[in-house]
């Protein structure tokens, strides 16, 4: 059921026939060479704009010392906690022709016309995506630092060695493999946008997916873009898996010798600077968005929808919740079977089962609707296109498909923290089966499984492109809302459920940094 969509994509191109023939052709005489140049140039940009800012963040708090690092360290992940598109309307509705900055400019100086350039460009598409994105970045290369790179460089300061060749020559080397992982993880997350794309008028693989789908009406042409798609995000994965497997260098030793390295005392100049370096991409990716957000609540209340939001709240909290109990029931009965039995097959059941969050959303879509159209055409009194596009059913499935990974992730993390020798003594006494699940392995997991559910919960509350086409009739949630509302041009009426979405996001961000609070000390 988890891999059903992929399977569907990719079985799409059996159906190859003169009509998908014919639009693929003409898409790739006019408009494929504009969605692959503006992909490849938006992914260039921000592929280097996450390195430089998460490398540089990371370096800063975890090989320096100076005034503010302890608040920094955390900051730095809350960029987290808000979609990119919704970092994308709170720009516009700042920057844009009609909004307070260029409305005063141009009231204090006398000016007319556009004060500086419309910021719903490609341009403006990379600063959103590079400040709301370089967390992964950050995340990683930060982990791979405070593992070793303060004690191998006290050993070079030993033995001579500048702090500038310090940094180059030890730390840096020491993060690149993190780097790169992070950066494919970014690159994904960019690649699987909708909402940035669309807003702003940027035509991306994902926009070409959705008009070969809705405008050109074929849903083969759209399945076999598709495919290119996948197969992007694929390479993208083999390359993240094989930057992780680098990362496994540390000794016990060498973390043992680690604790007696210091960072170096920053004073003056330099600490100016590296607080000035931590300080941008948080006001860029969370604080600045905020406050953007907030004006409309403090100018006028009346224009907000208070009298739908708590239906739009209702419908976001009910699908995450359903959403998250499932996730968490498959994570946990998959994550049990590898305990008990970790064979070969079992382990490639699992990671198969947990591909689909490497999925773009509109692939999960055309992936699920693919195969409801071939049941519908062999079996018309089945009904299966309600079942699916008119149900929570279908939205359910699609938010499985992409996020029992991240479910299955923080159980099998849990279950690696209990002892093997627990399940034997536990046989010994009678207890195997679902009788060890449950007396045994349950009452150690349930902080993972805590963690888990809050993870799905808060992903599924910010998914927009499977939430938007397969959501039942009149059941709009708070992130297709928050897209109709900024497509709408009524972008003082999206900060509020906008707002909410960010609310939701603090919650695993905060998780997170009570985590690396907990795991430095």
């Amino acid at each position: 059921m988890l891999v059903l969509p992929v399977a569907a994509v990719l079985g799409s191109w059996l159906e190859w026939n003169a009509t998908s023939q014919g639009i693929l052709r003409q898409m790739g005489e006019t408009v494929l060479p504009g969605y692959a140049g503006t992909s490849i140039l938006l992914c260039t940009v921000v592929a280097l704009g996450v390195a430089l800012v998460g490398t540089a963040t990371a370096a800063a708090v975890t090989l320096f010392d100076f005034r503010g690092r302890a608040f920094f360290e955390w900051a730095l992940l809350l960029p987290l906690a808000i979609p990119a598109y919704v970092v994308a309307y709170a720009y516009t509705d700042f920057l844009q022709f009609s909004g307070p900055l260029q409305t005063i400019l141009r009231a204090r100086f006398g000016l007319e016309g556009r004060v500086f350039p419309e910021v719903r460009n490609v341009w403006g598409a990379m600063w959103v995506f590079v400040f709301s994105l370089y967390p992964y970045v950050y995340l990683l290369a930060r982990a791979a630092l405070a593992e070793r790179a303060a004690h191998l460089m006290e050993a070079a300061r030993l033995l001579g060695a500048s702090l500038g060749r310090r940094v180059l020559s030890i730390a840096l080397p020491l993060a690149r493999p993190a780097v790169m992982a992070g950066v494919a993880l970014a690159l994904m997350e960019t690649l699987a946008d909708f909402g940035v794309a669309s807003y702003f008028g940027i035509q991306t693989f994902t926009t070409g997916i959705y008009k070969a789908w809705l405008a050109m009406d074929d849903r083969i042409a759209a399945a076999q873009l598709a495919t290119l798609l996948l197969l992007l995000v694929a390479g993208l994965l083999l390359l993240e898996y094989r930057a992780q497997r680098r990362l496994r260098f540390a000794t016990s030793a060498a973390r043992a010798g680690a604790a007696e390295a210091q960072p170096v005392r920053l004073s003056g100049g330099g600490a100016i600077a590296a607080a000035s370096l931590c300080l941008l991409p948080i006001l860029a990716g969370f604080v600045l968005p905020v406050l953007f957000m907030l004006r409309p609540l403090a100018a006028d209340w009346s224009v907000l929808p208070w009298n739908r939001f708590l239906e739009w709240a209702f419908n976001s909290l009910r699908l995450a919740s359903i959403s998250a109990v499932l996730a968490l029931m498959i994570a946990l009965a998959l994550s049990f079977q590898v305990r008990r039995s970790p064979s070969v097959l079992t382990r490639g059941v699992v990671q198969v089962a947990g591909l689909g969050y490497a999925v773009p959303g509109a692939v999960v879509v055309v992936g699920l609707l693919l195969p409801v159209g071939w049941l519908q055409r062999a079996w018309p009194e089945s009904g299966a296109g309600y079942w699916i596009t008119a149900t929570v059913m279908g939205v359910v499935w699609a938010y499985l498909v992409r996020f029992v990974s991240v479910a299955l992730q923080a159980m099998r993390s849990g279950y690696a923290r209990i002892p093997t020798s627990l399940d034997d003594t536990a046989r010994v006494l009678g207890s195997g089966g679902v009788r060890l699940l449950a007396r045994v392995h349950w009452p150690l997991l349930q902080r993972s499984a805590a963690a888990a559910g809050l993870l799905v919960f808060v992903d599924v509350m910010k998914e927009l492109p499977a939430t938007l086409v397969l959501r039942p009739f009149d059941s709009d949630t708070l992130a297709v809302v928050a897209y109709q509302l900024a497509r709408d041009e009524r972008l003082g009426e999206a900060a509020l459920p906008s707002l909410a979405l960010v609310l939701v996001g603090l919650a695993p961000v905060m998780l997170l940094s009570r985590t690396l609070r907990r795991e430095r000390r």
